[in-house]
Order: structure tokens, then sequence, then C-alpha cells
């Protein structure tokens, strides 16, 4: 890891990210793209020493409450927030000024900050989002080594519900000749239907590949998939949006048991959920009788 001193921690849409790099090793990931003008090594996690500080003058000048979300470039539950506490002390800034908070995480150690999450929710809406791309877990430990597996993930969506935090599932990526299966997208959309996700994020049954992460992808399917990357190039050449025969299909299956289960699977409809800020009566009752 390594130290900046960061200019600014919150965007205009007021996402954030405490850290940049990743250790979790997912073998298809986008924010290794060079597009994203990452100065270092994808491992070595640049850490914004100064976030917090930052992220507190920020809400300070606030006029208006709002929702702030982070994990969008960066899992916020690396193995390093265990060490540096940055995810922890945002929610603390959250929960302290009145802000709704929504994040995105492969990562059970979502779990270590139940309290903070929980107590965000009481008074507005803490919304947490968990990716989930394969079904079988031996498969998940290939695509996605270092991280929580969608196993553990199902579970710590469990534990979620139960603490009345709601969820929402990225059902992505979806790689062809490897998870592109029925199989697959029931297995996921039956562990979405038992949680009681609120809704499911699915933008086609794919994946997207540019300068940086295709280089990485491919030296990923000739170790652990001997052959299939010929295969992709032969298919799909430098394409972007490289989109899994079995697609129509798949999504027509989605779409349908997310309908018969009352799931909501429009991404629109999602996004606005995710991006309204939302007073509970309860807190507004109290602040008027403090």
């Amino acid at each position: 890891m390594h130290l900046v001193k960061a200019k600014g921690i919150l965007s205009p849409s007021n996402g954030m990210n405490l850290y940049r790099g990743c250790l979790h090793g997912c073998i298809y990931c986008d924010s290794r793209s060079s597009c994203y003008h990452m100065e270092h090594a994808f491992e070595d996690i640049e850490v914004k020493e100064n976030a917090i500080e930052l992220l507190e003058a920020a809400l300070r000048k606030k006029r208006r409450k709002c929702m702030l979300s982070t994990g969008a470039m960066t899992d916020p539950y690396i193995p390093l927030e265990e060490e540096i506490g940055n995810m922890r002390r945002a929610l603390a800034l959250a929960d302290q000024y009145g802000f709704g908070f929504t994040l995105i995480t492969k990562s059970a150690r979502v779990l270590r900050d139940l309290d903070l999450l929980r107590s965000i929710n009481e008074k507005t809406k803490c919304v947490v989002q968990m990716t989930l791309t394969t079904y079988e877990e031996e498969l998940c430990r290939k695509l996605e080594p270092n991280v929580s597996t969608t196993g553990e993930r199902f579970e710590t969506l469990l534990r979620l519900r139960e603490a009345g935090i709601p969820t929402v599932v990225w059902l992505c990526p979806i790689l062809p000749f490897i998870n592109d299966t029925e199989k697959n997208l029931r297995g996921i959309l039956d562990y979405c239907v038992r949680a009681k996700v609120y809704g499911v994020i699915c933008f086609g049954m794919g994946l997207t590949l540019r300068e940086g992460n295709r280089e990485y992808f491919y030296r990923q399917l000739d170790r652990l998939f001997p052959g299939l990357k010929e295969k992709y190039i032969r298919l799909y050449g430098n394409r972007y949006q490289i989109e899994s025969p079995n697609g129509p299909g798949l999504m027509e299956l989605f779409h349908k048991i997310c309908e018969e289960n009352h799931l909501v699977h429009d991404n629109d409809e999602i996004f606005r959920y995710l991006q309204t800020f939302e007073e509970k009566r309860q807190a507004v009752q109290l602040s008027l009788f403090e």
C-alpha cells in the first residue's frame, strides 16, 4: 500500500473511493482498465490518508441530506480495511450527520459494521449491494479467488435481512462459456429470493473488456481455462461489450423469475431507489422533541 493526500473525496453524485486498487483478484475486474488512469500497480493499494477529514468537511457544508455511496471502483471491504478502518469511519460520519448510505461489496466483512448500518437505516436508508457472479463455489474460487465465496455472501445477505438492512444484488458478470448457464442463473436468483433482496441489477448476460482489463482477463483464461482465450478472440475480437450466445434466453428467464418472485428487476427503478434519500418519520418526530 501507499499513502496519498487527496484534494477531494465526494464526486458530484456523492460517491467516494476510500481506496484505489484491490487484492480480491477477480479475473474480470473492469477497474483494471487503462481509462481510469491508475498510475500504480493495481495490487499496490492507494490509501487516501486524509479521506475522513475531507469527508467530514464536505458533510458539514452540505445544505441538504442525501445518499452517500462507495464501492463502484474499489470494494470498500478489501482486507486492508481491517487495518485502516476508513470505511467504518465513513459510516460513522454518515450516521453522525444524518446521511443515507449505500455500498457495493463482495465481502462478508461488511457485517463488522452491522451496528452502524443498522443505526443509519433507523434514521434514513442504508442499502448494501452485493455482487453475485456464480452459484458454484468451486468456480467462484477461480473467478474471485481472494474474497468471500458466493455461499458466504448469501449468508451475509441473510444476516443483513435479519437486521432489517435492505439489499440489492448485482448479477454480473456473466462470462460466456463459463457461467452463462440456466443452472447458474437459477441458483443465484434462488439466493436472491431466499434473502428477500429488494431487487437485482442486471445489464445483460456478458461482460465488458477494454485495454487493461482485457489483457489481465486473457492471462487468467490461459491459466484457468486453457484454449478459451482463443475462442474469445475468434468470436469477439477487441469488442468492448462481450455478449453470451445464451443471452436472449437467459434474460427472458431472468425477468420471468424476478417477476414471479416480486424482485425489482428494472435497473432504472433500482437506481432511483438507491439514490433517493429518505428520512424516517420516527427520526423526524424525535428531532422535534429534542
